[in-house]
């Protein structure tokens, strides 16, 4: 389980593809490796992924065929900015939201406005996740834990507004993102409970 607070923006050291699609991924952190376990979890841009070797200051994930189908991991290259975080420890403070690490979806950049000392980013999404979007709700993209401005249904599109904080413009993956790009979709584990129960209910 996560947060949403990312703690550290890794690059991508290295890549490897075997034969059967899997990527084995090398990623360079400021974490202290000593403290972090093999099969620990780390979200790496809001994917949820396991620790399975350690070499200085560099970590290797690998990643399942059927996990690059679903995220953006696949058009990672060398040099490429990751969003970090290290599995909650009980105790710890939650500062964001209660985060699986387990991605919904993507979510595509349709434009970014400044405002003010802020950032005003909006994003399309597709109709299966359009349901667990609220205003004033919370939503996980590349792994940072944000608030729901405003949703819009429009023509048969579905798109929401985040505003970004310059500490979270500056320390996360989220400040390099330009219009078209997509990015990793989490919604709010308890919208999703909420809209079982209602089917449940409703059946």
């Amino acid at each position: 389980m996560f947060t949403g607070i990312i703690t550290d923006k890794g690059v991508v050291a290295s890549i490897v593809k075997n034969d059967g699609g899997d990527l084995r991924l090398g990623i360079k952190t400021a974490f202290d490796l000593s403290t972090v376990d093999i099969g620990a979890s780390i979200a790496c841009s809001g994917c949820c992924l396991t620790v399975v070797e350690k070499q200085d200051d560099i970590f290797f994930v690998d990643v399942s065929a059927e996990s690059i189908s679903k995220t953006t991991i696949g058009d990672w290259v060398e040099g490429s900015i990751v969003n970090l975080e290290r599995a909650l420890k009980m105790g710890d403070e939650l500062g964001g939201h209660i985060v699986s690490g387990h991605v919904d979806g993507l979510a595509s950049l349709e434009s970014v406005v400044v405002e003010g000392e802020s950032w005003r980013l909006v994003f399309a999404v597709k109709p299966d996740l359009a349901a667990f979007l609220a205003p004033k709700g919370s939503v996980t993209l590349n792994g940072v834990s944000l608030t729901v401005n405003e949703v819009s249904d429009l023509d048969g599109k579905t798109t929401f507004g985040i505003n970004v904080i310059p500490h979270t413009w500056e320390q996360t993956n989220i400040g390099a993102l330009k219009a078209g790009d997509n990015v990793h979709i989490e919604i709010d584990m308890l919208a999703r409970y909420v809209a079982r129960l209602s089917d449940i209910n409703n059946a």
